[in-house]
């Protein structure tokens, strides 16, 4: 029997019945391969017979590719959600082998209509937009219209997506498929216990030195056992992202992810150099902590662990009202949609063996409702955790009554919201604190998450471009891969970080990630600007809930530069609005280090 007031389980029997052998699912993906053969049909008859592109033309283009993508979207979340329970379900496996042909389709397609929107004469261009059934569309179509400018010729394009499906989007899969069926084996209290990656990783903020210790020893070895094969897939995945990308005549390798992210690449190296000139604050911080656990220097498997020691558990019912409780005061709507999405259980805390490691939220456009997936561990991360995911949730609710074409913001906003909810919740614990350890205990969690965006995703970035660079000229192996990590770890954490793992360019899953690469700057604009929203709504309190969701709203239809001077009055490629927050950040290490001197 479940005693707790808050189910730990979701429900996705609502959605789709009957888990990986749902009908209903079946006939959705039948129903999706249908709508994509005609739209695709469609399309070739219009390019083929070069038949005008007018406004109704585009206007019936642009509602049947809403149509499409929605229900490619509720149908890969689903499946998402299956696999992260059990990523060795078969039946959801092959379910995803056909969606990632669907998906392919219908990318294919849509290159197709980018070209075509190209091909129109400015002139003709400008008229189309200022129509009234095309105007709300005209971020969207501008930008479709850019990207058409890369695409080759349409068989061209055709034989890419055709291997996309079984080659490039394969390797992703593969890499997911493999890490999660990963176990190692860790002694825990006398006792050896097999761990799935997830579980064995989580013990890296044990208050137990010994068992962190030893699940980086288990990991480190597991890494090293496999590094031939993950040095394979993205080594595989990367070649074929270059190969693209050379057929187009893309050689910048940031091009593609700032066009995504809609973002300049003025506003990108602004704020790593700023970043940079202010890495000192964080490495007197890790200094500190380690001598706080009685050592000399800073050691990776520590860096997780509590500051002080202590066998606080917060369980899942006093954590979700916590949550709801602090959300409530920037907006009735925060907290509203918080507690429906927990009353209607849409996450899933269970920390269980074979559940996939990583966190997410899976968005269902076509119900309106969303899912999260965590292992809750009873600890202030996984609360900050659960609260990071509601905010991504938050994010899609504030959509939902937008037209679906104005709903696709880019990854470097897609941590907007969750960022802001992590935020309120750790400022209200260190606003309740009690005495000096706990204050020093959550001052500690805040600025490993300042480490973890100004160093941390900092080494990402540099070797994702290093490596980038390097695979123009062939094949890496994993001994150079391991080379080239270490090298950024020292680099982006000014050599305060001992005993990293140099293999994290193989458990880290945004380097796998085949949407896109370059899966991590994202992070630290997304930490710099919920910092920057926060503060904003720290002033206004209630009054403030309208501007944030105009602010969400508008998430999918402009510029990150001008979403920032529109929202905010600033300006990103200016030093002077990623200084400001990096400052916050730097203020919190002052507190940290008055506090800390008491037990120095």
């Amino acid at each position: 029997m479940d005693n707790n007031k808050y189910r730990v389980k979701w429900d996705l029997e609502r959605l789709y019945s009957g888990g990986s052998d749902s009908k209903q699912f079946r006939l959705l993906l039948e129903m999706v391969e249908i709508m994509i053969h005609k739209f695709e049909d469609e399309i070739k008859k219009m390019s083929l017979a070069l038949i005008t592109l007018d406004i109704a033309n585009i206007k019936r283009m642009l509602d049947e590719a809403t149509k499409i993508r929605a229900n490619l979207s509720e149908a890969s979340s689903f499946i998402s959600c299956l696999l992260a329970i059990n990523p060795k379900a078969s039946n959801a496996s092959a379910l995803q082998g056909n969606l990632s042909k669907f998906v392919s389709r219908f990318e294919s397609i849509m290159k197709r209509i980018h070209k075509m929107l190209a091909d129109i004469n400015d002139d003709r261009w400008g008229h189309l937009l200022t129509s009234k059934e095309l105007m709300q569309f005209e971020f969207i179509l501008k930008e479709w219209r850019e990207q058409g400018k890369y695409y080759l010729s349409e068989k061209e394009e055709d034989i890419i997506s055709d291997l996309m499906a079984d080659g490039y989007h394969a390797w992703g899969s593969l890499y997911c498929s493999f890490i999660n069926s990963l176990r190692v084996h860790i002694e825990i209290d006398g006792e050896t216990k097999e761990l799935s990656f997830g579980q064995a990783f989580n013990l890296r903020s044990h208050s137990d030195p010994r068992i962190r210790q030893a699940s980086h020893a288990a990991l480190e070895k597991e890494w090293n056992k496999n590094q031939d094969v993950f040095a394979k897939i993205l080594n595989h995945t990367a070649g074929y992202r270059l190969q693209i990308y050379k057929k187009r005549g893309i050689t910048n390798i940031l091009d593609d992810p700032l066009r995504k992210n809609r973002m300049n690449e003025e506003s990108l190296h602004r704020m790593w150099s700023v970043v940079e000139k202010f890495k000192q604050p964080f490495v007197t911080y890790l200094n500190i902590k380690a001598k706080l656990m009685g050592n000399k220097e800073m050691h990776s498997y520590d860096f997780w662990a509590p500051v002080l020691k202590t066998s606080k558990k917060i369980p899942y019912d006093k954590a979700v009202d916590f949550i709801l409780e602090h959300l409530s005061q920037f907006g009735t709507e925060l907290e509203d949609f918080a507690r429906q999405a927990i009353h209607q259980d849409w996450v899933d805390s269970a920390d269980t063996p074979n559940k996939s490691a990583a966190a997410f939220c899976a968005r269902f456009p076509l119900s309106g409702e969303s899912r999260i997936c965590l292992n809750y561990g009873e600890r202030i991360t996984d609360v900050l955790t659960l609260a990071h995911e509601l905010g991504h949730a938050f994010h899609n609710h504030a959509l939902q009554k937008l037209n679906p074409l104005n709903t696709f913001y880019p990854l470097s906003i897609a941590e907007t919201a969750s960022i802001f909810f992590e935020m309120v919740i750790l400022d209200a614990a260190l606003e309740g604190a009690k005495s000096d350890e706990e204050k020093l205990f959550l001052l500690d969690e805040r600025l490993k998450r300042s480490v973890m965006n100004f160093m941390n995703i900092h080494s990402r970035f540099l070797f994702e471009k290093r490596f980038y660079e390097e695979r123009k000229e062939g094949f890496i192996p994993s001994i150079r891969l391991t080379q080239i990590m270490k090298e950024a770890i020292d680099e982006a954490y000014a050599r305060a970080f001992h005993s990293a793992s140099a293999y994290s360019w193989v458990w880290t899953p945004h380097f796998y990630i085949t949407g896109s690469p370059f899966y991590n700057f994202q992070y630290t604009f997304g930490y710099l600007f919920s910092l920057s929203i926060y503060e904003e709504a720290k002033k206004h309190g209630l009054g403030y809930e309208k501007v944030y969701m105009n602010l969400l709203r508008d998430s999918g239809t402009m510029s990150i530069e001008d979403l920032v001077k529109r929202h905010l009055g600033k300006d990103i490629t200016s030093e002077e609005f990623w200084e400001e927050g990096i400052k916050l950040c730097i203020r919190d290490v002052e507190d940290f280090n008055c506090l800390a001197s008491k037990y120095l």
